[in-house]
């Protein structure tokens, strides 16, 4: 065995099923050893879709998605991926190649520090510097990449690494930070100080965030419902909620729900769960939520009065930390606060629009048509900017790995291909990404990676021949001097699409909006959907940046 081929052997004990990579000189015995071999390797078009698509099968499975790059520019341009999976914290662990040993440090021929490259951006990255210390690695890697608050692990490794013959062909052991419930236990002393918080709070309001993947979701909704408690969550959260539940209030922040802001800004008693009070929920934080207490549970310890104090730390994983506290509330008076929950539910009312001629196509009509339509297991990607927001407040998915954006890092390109990658972790459930003009050709390419693999994604393309959100906040806030947003020379998406081998159909007219929703759905392969929007519809409510609630804005002006 070589180290190539100890690679291949430890991705085959974590589990791995499928990869998503593009070769090239450094890491070519990497795909040699892959050659007709049970882990599927998928070729995409560039690097950067492969992180993208690595995550949106972790976002998906609660799996960790693997990705591979040769050296330099290769492993270059994995960056931003890494970084949205940092910021994010999804399990991945990317392969790069690196240049033989002997010409580290020399400029040789597509050589990058690629570890030193990517510090900021990953949990750890180790250069391997022998054969044998592959398998160790590879091990280590996924067990840090899943463990605590998850994120990016890189494996750097040379070309004559992968050549090398391997001595010891042992397995290595598990590192003690792999098993599942490692990690901080849960302060008693802070759980009942949390409990009879809640027991005389009179406006409490839960806001839950991504932390909620990992295995949390049914003690989220327990905890909850024990209490008839008004929630809310951030956009990494969507799908948390019990389908049709009325304490409900819908997505806060920037561009949240009314009642949600509101109820936020009414409460005397926050319970931030698996959040970190992001600026674009917070706004500006000495204005958020002024007359609450804020009791706080979270992994990473650092996040911790970080933006917002805490009064009470929960420092644990979300589920043991949920499941404490619903024993604790079980053991004496459980509050009820469905009063409350009517009172904020009302704080809200009807998502405000912009008014579209009726004979112009409207973003967020055909938004709202297509999630009526989708299927209620249907998982959804986005990619970055108003088509985000839009579907951010109209979606119900019924879990949280239903939905899939780059939030924190907000990574136009990222949709499209974390879909490609949703559709290799459920190969059975529909598969939707919804993407807009700008985004979409920034992965364009990826249709190609449908076609070979004969992927089954549907794409929803929101085409308002804008950058829309940029010009947004230009008309608003930058006296309407539209400045390089404008995208009145894209491409015939159609034509394209169809070069490519790909069903694809022209949405234009509202009265055609039902009937080609309904065919595109139906349609059995790879499609597009080709949406001509109307090119200054905005989106509402919002709050400015660095502003507060009582900022709202719900139309323009």
């Amino acid at each position: 065995m070589n180290g190539a081929q100890a690679v291949v052997a430890a991705l085959e004990r974590e589990g791995v099923e499928t990869i998503f990579g593009y070769p090239g000189g450094a890491i070519m015995p990497l795909y040699d050893a892959l050659y007709e071999h049970p882990v599927r390797h998928i070729l995409v078009r560039h690097e950067a879709a492969a992180a993208f698509a690595a995550s949106g099968y972790a976002r998906t499975s609660g799996r960790v998605g693997v990705c591979c790059a040769t050296s330099g520019p290769g492993a270059t341009n994995l960056v931003t991926g890494l970084l949205d999976a940092m910021m994010d914290s999804v399990p991945i662990v990317a392969i790069t190649g690196q240049v033989r040993t002997e010409l580290m440090g020399t400029d040789g021929f597509q050589e990058a520090d690629v570890c030193a490259i990517t510090q900021a951006v990953t949990k750890r990255n180790v250069l391997v510097s022998s054969a044998d210390a592959i398998a160790p690695a590879i091990a280590e890697a996924f067990a840090l990449a899943r463990s605590g608050r998850p994120g990016p692990v890189l494996i750097d490794i040379p070309n004559d690494v992968l050549k090398a013959a391997v001595t010891d062909v042992t397995s290595p052991p598990a590192k003690p930070f792999a098993r599942r419930g490692a990690g901080p236990h849960v302060s008693d002393a802070a759980v009942r100080d949390a409990v009879a918080r809640i027991r005389s709070a009179r406006r409490p309001v839960a806001i839950i965030g991504g932390g909620v993947r990992a295995d949390s979701v049914e003690l989220y909704r327990m905890f909850v419902a024990l209490l008839g408690l008004p929630h809310t969550a951030t956009i990494n959260a969507l799908g948390a909620a019990a389908p049709g539940d009325p304490s409900y209030l819908g997505m806060l922040g920037m561009h949240g729900l009314k009642a949600a802001n509101k109820a936020v800004q009414r409460a005397d008693l926050l319970i931030a769960l698996g959040m970190r009070f992001d600026d674009r929920v917070t706004g500006k934080p000495e204005r958020f939520a002024r007359d609450a207490s804020v009791i706080h549970a979270d992994i990473d310890a650092t996040e911790f009065g970080k933006i917002v104090s805490a009064d009470v730390a929960l420092h644990g994983r979300l589920d043991d930390t949920l499941q404490a506290l619903i024993d604790e509330l079980s053991r004496g008076h459980v509050p009820r606060f469905d009063d409350w929950a009517a009172e904020a539910r009302l704080l809200g009312g009807a998502l405000p629009s912009d008014h579209v001629e009726a004979h112009v196509l409207s973003a967020t009509d055909v938004l709202d048509r297509l999630f009526a339509a989708l299927p209620p297991d249907a998982i959804v990607t986005t990619d970055v900017g108003q088509h985000q927001m839009w579907a951010a407040q109209r979606a119900h998915p019924a879990h949280p790995r239903n939905f899939a954006t780059s939030a924190g890092l907000g990574a136009m390109g990222f949709g499209f291909p974390a879909a490609i990658g949703a559709k290799f972790a459920h190969p059975a459930a529909p598969v939707f990404t919804i993407v807009g003009d700008g985004g979409f050709q920034m992965c364009l390419p990826e249709l190609a990676t449908l076609r070979r693999y004969d992927v089954p994604v549907k794409i929803v393309l929101i085409d308002n021949h804008n950058l829309g959100m940029v010009r947004q906040w230009q008309e608003l806030f930058f006296s309407e001097r539209y400045s390089a947003t404008n995208l009145a020379d894209n491409p015939d998406f159609v034509a394209i699409a169809r070069a490519y081998g790909i069903e694809a159909y022209r949405l234009e007219s509202p009265a055609d909006a039902d009937h080609l929703i309904e065919r595109f759905i139906a349609s059995r392969g790879p499609a597009l959907l080709h949406c001509a929007c109307h090119p200054t519809e905005n989106v509402w409510p919002m709050i400015p940046a660095g502003m507060s609630v009582d900022d709202l804005m719900e139309a323009r002006g």
